[in-house]
């Protein structure tokens, strides 16, 4: 998928590697290369413990995608000895003990079905995972180790084995998931509306799509990147742009996403362009030249918009997010019994996080007190007494200061 350069919305993201362009060929293509102007809608944080307290829904399939690629054995993903991938296990462990020991309380949701508008799209990654096959087999042949990586991590797929082996591993640390009835973005976006959880995490801009009031990226990212977390706020996007969500929704339509084809010769200015003029995809096909830009045939953006402005999703408001003491003995019998991970290791790990929730039950601050007036007139001085009443002042002084001294 190509990248475009749009006019100044979320410019805050740039490609860091083959892996990252990846991800963004996943949700709405380009979206996180526009800019608003001065891109109040995006703001960096470098440190993950600003984010103390906070509840956060992370996609579990994006993370676990994110495992099997990074952790690896040279070209191979990490196993046992009975040839079993373990590679998702270590990442989901090490990653959300750190997100624990910063203060963070995650859960995870996992993808279900997907909607039977994807199955284009999922047409199109078998084609790319197919050409991807014979392309490793050439590098093979020709000995070409580079390219016999590159093309190997392009055949990872998350399977259903993958997520329930996941869901067993956070179970027994105690930590909190939910199963999603279609795309996990919506559900995700569903628990922050909800208020359930603060901000949905994933490095899907299509979140932002299904309506999540906040979007944070670079959370999941590898900790070896050292990226800075990006926090989207949906409702600075839409005032920036001067749209309605509805409106949102057809220009990411426009842009390009899983769920339909967009229309040819339609580039990401020029998108942004023709929605703020008309205001829904029904009018710019009223007003452009179809014969200069062609429509898909059979053209399902009304499915499309249905999709993301009503998806699928977990009924958030009867969810309930409970974080636990983890299992340690069970937790050692999967991970070092079954798995074959390194006992010391995972007792240590499961010591950290028992050691993070007894120093998290401190709440953040400002969910108790919100600040009002103005702290200016508050320190505002007052005009100096004269005569008596001065040294009565004084008076009243030295008895605050012998209060502060605990006399």
């Amino acid at each position: 998928m190509p990248l475009f350069f749009l006019p100044r919305f979320l410019l805050c993201f740039s490609l860091q590697s083959d892996l990252t362009s990846r991800f963004l060929r996943w949700g709405i293509h380009g979206l996180a290369q526009i800019d608003c102007g001065y891109c109040s809608c995006c703001h960096s944080r470098d440190d993950i413990k600003s984010y103390f307290g906070r509840k956060v829904a992370i996609d579990a399939s994006m993370s676990i995608y994110q495992f099997l690629i990074a952790v690896r054995q040279g070209a191979d993903m990490l196993q046992n000895e009975e040839g079993e991938t373990t590679s998702h296990l270590m990442g989901m462990f090490y990653r959300t003990i750190r997100m624990v020991e910063n203060g963070l309380k995650p859960v995870y949701v996992f993808d279900g079905k997907p909607p039977q508008l994807k199955s284009g799209e999922l047409a199109k990654r078998i084609e790319r995972r197919t050409e991807a096959e014979k392309q490793l087999q050439e590098a093979k042949e020709a000995g070409e180790e580079e390219n016999v990586e590159k093309f190997s991590k392009r055949l990872v797929k998350v399977t259903k084995q993958h997520n329930e082996e996941c869901k067993k591993l956070l179970t027994l640390m105690g930590i909190p998931y939910v199963d999603a009835p279609g795309e996990a973005e919506a559900s995700c976006a569903a628990l922050v509306k909800a208020n359930k959880v603060y901000a949905a995490a994933t490095e899907d801009m299509d979140c932002l799509t299904f309506g999540s009031p906040v979007l944070m990226r670079h959370l999941t990212a590898s900790e070896a990147k050292k990226l800075p977390i990006q926090e989207f706020h949906l409702s600075r996007i839409l005032q920036d742009l001067s749209l309605t969500q509805e409106e949102f929704v057809d220009l990411c339509i426009l842009l390009g996403c899983d769920y339909c084809e967009s229309i040819r010769g339609i580039g990401p200015k020029r998108a942004v362009e023709l929605i703020k003029q008309h205001k829904s995809i029904e009018k710019i096909i009223q007003q452009i030249d179809t014969k200069k830009y062609s429509l898909p045939e059979n053209w399902l953006h009304k499915e499309a918009q249905q999709l993301f402005l009503e998806p699928e999703v977990i009924d958030a408001e009867a969810v309930e997010l409970k974080w636990s003491e983890p299992n340690e003995e069970e937790l050692v019998n999967f991970m070092c019994g079954e798995k074959q991970f390194n006992e010391e290791r995972i007792r240590n790990g499961v010591k950290r996080l028992n050691k993070s929730r007894q120093g998290s039950t401190q709440g953040r601050l400002d969910d108790f007190f919100k600040i009002t007036g103005s702290i200016t007139s508050a320190k505002r001085k007052e005009p100096e007494p004269k005569g008596s009443a001065k040294k009565k002042a004084r008076g009243s002084g030295s008895a605050t200061s012998k209060f502060k001294r605990g006399k």
